[in-house]
């Protein structure tokens, strides 16, 4: 019980801790922060409760044993990754809200998918991409643990907000192959997970601190 009132705490602290710098930075409602927005010191106590948490994390083996868990829609709340600093610089105007990632177990896919607003609120859309994944077995060991395997396949531009009006003509406006790192496999590690909460520690060391959602997308 103890241990579990810790986990509880730490997972607490740490949510209302990105709370309150989201409160602080002017962002789109539900806007992951990311490293680069915030001080050192507060990037430092986010990785510090991030590893806390992560060190109570009540299955080993999510993709044996929780994968019920990870089926589902989850809202991205902070993330140190490349590719999510990025979202933060959109030209021609544009600003990111919500980054969802929704997992479907049954297929082994997922999709991520950020929603886009103009400043001048006469455009909204989205950046989405999909992928398929698999659990990477290593060595002797033949059960799947804690990483996968991702394979990024299609990215979508859409706009389906024009004036306020919503549009089927730009939904979506441009399709592309999405592009995997050359020499090397993309991988993630879900190196915690409960009802609520998911971390993701990617293979380059980048950190996703995710929150589950009932919303269809």
């Amino acid at each position: 019980m103890p241990k579990i009132q810790n986990r509880l705490e730490i997972k607490q602290n740490l949510l209302s801790e990105i709370e309150q710098l989201k409160s602080d930075l002017d962002t789109l409602i539900d806007y992951p922060i990311t490293d680069l927005e915030i001080n050192p010191q507060k990037v430092q106590l986010i990785e510090s409760l991030t590893l806390a948490l992560e060190e109570l994390n009540p299955f080993s083996r999510p993709l044996l044993y929780a994968s019920n868990l990870l089926d589902g829609s989850w809202l991205l709340q902070y993330s140190t990754a490349r590719e999510i600093r990025a979202l933060k610089r959109l030209p021609l105007g544009f600003l990111v809200g919500r980054i969802y990632q929704t997992i479907d177990i049954n297929t082994a896919s997922f999709e991520n998918k950020a929603w886009v607003q103009h400043s001048s609120g006469l455009l909204s859309g989205y950046v989405r991409v999909t992928a398929t994944f698999e659990p990477s077995l290593q060595g002797n060991d033949q059960l799947p643990n804690q990483k996968i395997n991702i394979d990024f396949k299609k990215r979508f531009l859409g706009i389906n907000q024009i004036l306020g009006i919503q549009t089927n003509l730009f939904d979506p406006i441009r399709v592309v192959e999405a592009r995997n790192p050359e020499g090397r496999t993309p991988s993630l590690n879900i190196t915690y997970i409960d009802e609520t909460v998911r971390v993701g520690r990617g293979g380059d060391g980048s950190l996703f601190i995710l929150t589950k959602v009932n919303e269809k997308l």
